[in-house]
Order: C-alpha cells, then structure tokens, then sequence
C-alpha cells in the first residue's frame, strides 16, 4: 500500500543510525513527493536515517497478512554491537512524557526513554519483543528507562485492529499482558487471529472486562489515539518496522540485545553529566 501523507522533515546530524542489511525490517512502499526533492538539497529526511543503506532486503514473506519469521540461519554475531553517532533529532516532540499514557512502562522523568516503532503483524517486532523488550523493562522498573509503544500499522487493517485492542486493553491496566499475547511465543499471529472476535477471546482470555473491552475497541477516542501514534512514526519517516529512538538516537531493525544495552548504557551515562 502507497502512502501519500508527506512526511515531517527535521535536520538531524548526517550520521547512519544502527541498521545491518542483514537485520531486514518490514516495510510498505511509499512515494516521495516532487516537493520533498528540492528540500533534500538542504536537509536530511529521518526517512532516510531510519533506512539503513537503502538496500536492506526485505523480510521473507513479510507483507500484509503475513506470519513469516526471522530467517534461522541469521547470524546476530554480524550486526554491529555499538551505536553509531551521535545521530540527534527533536526528541520534545517524539518522547511525549505523558503521565496518563496507557502504552508505556517506566516513570515519566526517567532520565532515558526509549521509543518503540512497531507493528502487530511484523515479524522482526515480535522477535525484539520476546528478546529484548524483557531487558529493558528491567530498566524501567529500575526507573532508568521509560518505554512508549507508537505502532505504525505498516501492515494494514488487521494490524490497526491489533493496535487498537491492545490499547483497549491498556484501558485497563492490560497492555503488556495483552501485547505478550499478540506475540505468542515470539511470533506474530495470522491475520485470521486479529480478527475483532478473535482479539475480544483474547481479552477474554487474560481476565478483562469484556464489555468494556468490546467498548474501548470500537470508541473514536480510541482510534483517535491509534491514529495519531501512527502519523508520529510516519511524520517521522518510520515506514518500516521495528524502529526505536533511546535517548534520542535511532536503532532500525531487530538488532541483538547488546546494541540496546550499549544505547541505554551511553545515553543513561549522558543523563548524568
């Protein structure tokens, strides 16, 4: 699916940010609008900073609906261990700090945040989720780190239906338990198990209240804020899935946990002079 929304174009420094061609990511096509080629000369898109070199293959299988999972014979030994820098965007406007924001974990003045980009039906996301995501909520309880979940729904309907049960869920204190369940195992589910019915039996399943449930899901002001998470990683070029600013600097793709580690280490170091 084309997207024609025009992207928001910050300047950043012209460093890479962490991405191995190797690490592939999920991604829709897009079209670059006239405009945006004359600004080029002038400024960097993040568009390009949260595309590795370009030429990142494509998941296997990866595409609306699908269930493919992270190559078996993927190396995580290649992908660099360091984050490369300093890559600096306007974080005021990416780390929203909002106390009653239902998708995050960790203290609001936590002197790290970490912000993930991602997407229900993405395979590299449940990856990251099953091997990451559990270091670095020990952060967060630590209240060093504050996580904040922005899915993009690269994926289509199904994933923006996944995305707004889980913030139903998150209505009700639920949304890490639920979005573990949308990752069984590490895995994505097919898109036959993001049907509506589908996501209510797993409400259901975790001990929610149904009917409040079946009510957050089809509410306008939940799918307000579905929205506007999804326009905050397109605004910001994030076409493909996983993707993560920590401490302002960005990481594409499932990279191996150390990478995270590094990050968290260098920008917690930073926080404190």
């Amino acid at each position: 699916m084309v997207h024609s929304r025009l992207p928001h174009v910050v300047t950043i420094s012209p460093e890479e940010p962490v991405a191995d061609p190797r690490t592939p990511t999920a991604s829709r096509p897009w079209v670059l609008p006239a405009v945006v080629v004359a600004v080029l000369t002038l400024v960097l898109l993040v568009a390009v900073v949260w595309s590795s070199d370009g030429d990142a293959p494509a998941a296997p299988g990866a595409g609306p609906g699908t269930t493919a999972t992270a190559p078996e014979d993927a190396d995580p030994g290649d992908a660099p261990t360091d984050v490369q820098g300093p890559a600096e965007v306007d974080t005021a406007a990416v780390e929203r700090r909002d106390p009653d924001d239902p998708l995050t974990d960790g203290p609001v003045d936590a002197p790290v945040v970490l912000v993930v980009f991602s997407d229900y039906q993405c395979p590299f996301c449940a990856q990251w989720s099953q091997e990451t995501l559990p270091e670095m909520r020990e952060h967060a309880a630590a209240g060093d780190l504050r996580i904040e979940y922005r899915d993009v729904n690269v994926f289509g309907e199904a994933s923006e239906r996944a995305a707004r049960a889980s913030y139903a869920a998150a209505l009700q204190d639920e949304f890490w338990a639920y979005h573990e369940g949308l990752y069984p195992e590490g895995e994505t589910r097919s898109e036959d198990e993001l049907s509506e019915e589908a996501l209510t039996d797993l409400a259901a399943e975790l001990g929610l209240d149904v009917e409040q449930f079946t009510r957050d899901l089809g509410s306008a002001g939940t799918a307000d804020a579905v929205a506007a998470n999804e326009q905050l990683g397109l605004d910001l070029g994030a076409y493909s899935t996983p993707a993560f600013l920590i401490g302002g600097r960005p990481i594409v793709g499932a990279q191996p946990t150390q990478v995270f580690r590094d990050a968290f280490d260098t920008a917690l170091a930073a926080s404190r002079g």
